[in-house]
């Protein structure tokens, strides 16, 4: 899902990639003569620099320099966010709220940014009050759209998405969110609509990515695979044609990751794990994550706080610096791993609600494999569960998926088998290096199993039974992943084996598996 609410200004000098050239932070505020904007500017070279304190500064001073300037009290919430502040955000955004009644653009700003502090019920009231001021206005819908599918108001998602086109026929990212939201049937589908506004456009036209991922979506559900498969490569071509991506970043920092934390590494931990509620779900993306979060987090003594970066924030804090990403991960290695676990948990306190109540807290990242080391050394009584998939059904299910944001390698049958050969060989350093760290679960078993399976994850958790886990449909938090409306409905086996369907067409991208030792025979 996206938005179509765009964030704040950026100082012209970041916007052009170069940090040497903003003002210097520390000068600024030593003088005591910076302007708000510079203060802005600073702050954001604080940030690029790991000096979160000095970053919160910079920008809480600019606010009170400008107090009704909404790009400094932004940017303050922004900045409480990376700094494991969420209370005070959310503080924030309750008075910038209260203040924006009548302006439904800042309500949507201010909702995004609701959104940022996993605060989704916020940004829905925000949503639902710039419909009221502006009820036909395409953009204003298409947000409350997106917000009623995380939560799990799906039929009024619908309506909204279809008056959205009514509105706006252009609106390419409306047809794509329609398109996800059920299963279609012959008798009511939109193929015909979706080839009629794909014929209208040129070649080169950008909303041939999104139409084309709608329509691949529906001739799937109408189970025409050839169709669905033509589509599908289409879209995704078009798609990867407008990214700069390079494969090889992403496989030479997995493979970094693993250089780094070694045996001896990984042997420094921090003391103890009394009262550890950190609670970790992670995986490729569209391998099961969200499934099993929706299990745990059906469970009385389970909060979840969704997708969320605090753990990468907590890292960019200690081990910030030059020299790129490779230089990050080697500095990584070497950080007080005590601090990390704490400035961690700060974070994860700030959250509130069910999060400063219950004895885990769920963190559903799927990224987070990377940082398994991280976890092991700084959260020793952390529970962390991974979830594996099928190869070949867990690269279609990127495939076929258009990420609004991150995962650029899954636009491209090449590139996804090369990332998923660089995940599977750290995979396989965290296996023989801290085997006992985390608990693994296979999408199929959950599927096949799904009462024993979900009791063995309350096991690990050191959890009693309760049936609402097998009842995780029904939990009314809301989801915010690709896979939102699929949580609403009970386990399905129909991804199962999916990628069977389109086996010549994944022909190219198994041999290339097979090749680096992964079977997918099975």
């Amino acid at each position: 899902m996206s938005s179509h609410t765009m964030p704040g200004p950026v100082p012209r000098q970041l916007q052009q990639g170069d940090a040497g050239q903003a003002p210097r932070g520390g000068a600024v505020l030593a003088a005591g003569d910076g302007s708000a904007a510079e203060l802005l500017a600073a702050s954001q070279v604080h940030q690029q620099l790991g000096d979160f304190d000095a970053m919160l500064a910079c920008a809480e001073r600019a606010a009170r320099l400008a107090p009704g300037d909404v790009n400094a009290s932004s940017r303050v919430v922004e900045c409480q966010i990376y700094s494991g502040r969420i209370d005070l955000a959310r503080e924030r955004l309750a008075a910038m709220e209260a203040a924006a009644q009548q302006d439904a653009r800042l309500l949507q700003h201010i909702a995004t940014l609701y959104l940022h502090s996993a605060s989704h019920s916020d940004a829905h009231r925000c949503y639902e009050r710039a419909v009221q001021l502006q009820p036909d206005e395409p953009g204003t819908l298409y947000n409350l759209a997106s917000s009623c599918i995380a939560m799990g108001e799906i039929d009024r998602a619908e309506t909204l998405f279809d008056r959205v086109i009514a509105l706006n026929p252009g609106d390419a990212d409306a047809y794509q969110n329609r398109a996800t939201l059920r299963v279609w049937t012959p008798a009511h589908n939109h193929v015909d609509e979706l080839e009629r506004a794909l014929a209208r456009l040129g070649a080169e036209h950008p909303s041939r990515v999104a139409l084309g991922y709608a329509l691949a979506k529906e001739y799937e559900d109408l189970q025409d695979w050839d169709r669905a498969y033509a589509a599908l490569a289409n879209a995704a071509q078009a798609r990867r044609a407008r990214l700069a991506y390079r494969v090889e970043s992403d496989e030479e920092a997995m493979a970094a990751i693993a250089a780094a934390f070694d045996r001896t590494t990984l042997a420094r931990r921090a003391p103890g794990a009394d009262g550890e509620p950190s609670l970790f779900v992670m995986g490729l993306p569209r391998s099961g994550t969200t499934l099993v979060e929706r299990i745990l987090a059906s469970h009385t003594q389970v909060a979840s706080v969704g997708e969320i970066n605090s753990l990468a924030f907590a890292l960019m804090q200690l081990a910030a610096g030059p020299g790129g990403k490779l230089a990050m991960i080697e500095r990584s290695a070497g950080i007080d791993a005590a601090r990390l676990g704490a400035v961690y948990r700060g974070a994860l306190r700030s959250y509130g609600g069910e999060a400063a109540t219950r004895r885990w807290v769920l963190n559903k990242t799927p990224s987070n494999y990377l940082y398994l080391g991280l976890i092991h050394q700084a959260l020793p009584g952390a529970r962390v569960v991974h979830l594996k998939r099928h190869p070949l059904d867990s690269c279609f299910a990127m495939y076929k998926t258009l990420f609004r944001m991150g995962y650029p390698f899954s636009y491209s049958l090449e590139d996804l088998g090369r990332y998923y050969i660089a995940y599977h060989r750290l995979m396989a350093h965290w296996r023989r290096e801290i085997p006992d760290s985390f608990h693994e679960l296979a999408y199929e078993d959950l599927v096949a199993e799904q009462e024993p399976r979900s009791r063995g994850l309350l096991a690990y958790c050191g959890l009693p039974w309760e049936d609402a886990c097998l009842q995780f449909h029904r939990h009314a938090s809301p989801a915010t992943s690709a896979s939102a409306t699929q949580v609403r409905r009970p386990i399905y086996k129909s991804s199962v084996q999916l990628w069977r369907r389109y086996e010549r067409q994944l022909a190219p991208l198994r041999e290339l598996l097979e090749n680096q030792g992964i079977g997918c025979d099975y």
